[in-house]
């Protein structure tokens, strides 16, 4: 026996399904008819797709802006701003986050997206800053630091080399293992003293590097340990 509740909307229960019909008393009846035309090169655009509209011609503006941005002018500014600084070795606090101010608009208007396919990359670099201790071997005298710092690099058989000039002359070598289009993975293989004896390297010598800036004579990179770099004149960053 069914039971039916005769509020509107009517809802019929049936032995054979416990799931509701429901029925509106207004259903059977006609739609009203309607003697307006619309004109659809006169209606209005509904909000929803004028917002959408204003954010697409906002984002293809904010790629236009970095596609065209010009690196010149900020890595002008960049060099000028490591110049005093002895490769990063006098740089304060405050000079080091001021320079990475700078490199990371220099990065943004990077040239080379691909850095790692790029024959720019091979070469001899020079250190021009860093941010790594180190390298910069601040904890020695000064008459015992390198009084400059190379990076050779081989893109086609993923080898690198860094090298010391005097007091030391020291070296190390590196095999590269590409991660993406921009950063590799380090494994350093073997250490030479003096640049003629040759020491095995730990198996814990290891780390990444990802080349954020790359033209035909400056290289900016960042370390997994948060280090930036730069190099000029087939020299890095």
């Amino acid at each position: 026996m069914a039971l039916t509740t005769l509020s509107p909307p009517f809802t019929t229960y049936s032995s054979s399904s416990l799931l509701p019909k429901l029925h509106h008393p207004s259903a059977a009846a006609p739609f009203p008819s309607s003697n307006h035309t619309t004109s659809l090169s006169t209606s209005p655009t509904p909000p929803v797709l004028l917002k959408w509209r204003a954010n697409v011609s906002f984002f293809t503006g904010f790629l236009n802006n970095n596609k065209n941005k010009n690196p010149e002018p900020i890595k002008q500014e960049l060099l000028e701003a490591i110049q005093p600084l002895d490769r990063g070795a006098d740089a304060t606090p405050q000079d080091q986050q001021f320079i990475d101010q700078i490199a990371r608009k220099l990065e943004a208007a990077n040239p080379t997206k691909e850095p790692l396919k790029s024959d720019l990359l091979n070469g001899k670099w020079e250190l021009i800053y860093t941010t790594s201790q180190s390298i910069l071997q601040t904890t020695r005298p000064k008459l015992l630091t390198s009084r400059r710092n190379f990076q050779a690099i081989n893109a086609d058989i993923l080898r690198a080399q860094n090298m010391e000039s005097a007091p030391f002359f020291n070296q190390v070598t590196a095999d590269l293992t590409p991660l993406n289009a921009k950063k590799v993975a380090v494994k350093f293989d073997y250490f030479q003293i003096g640049g003629l004896i040759p020491v095995k390297a730990p198996e814990t010598a290891v780390g990444e590097l990802e080349v954020t800036y790359l033209d035909q004579e400056l290289r900016v990179s960042r370390g997994d340990k948060g280090n930036l770099c730069s190099q000029n004149d087939r020299s890095f960053v």
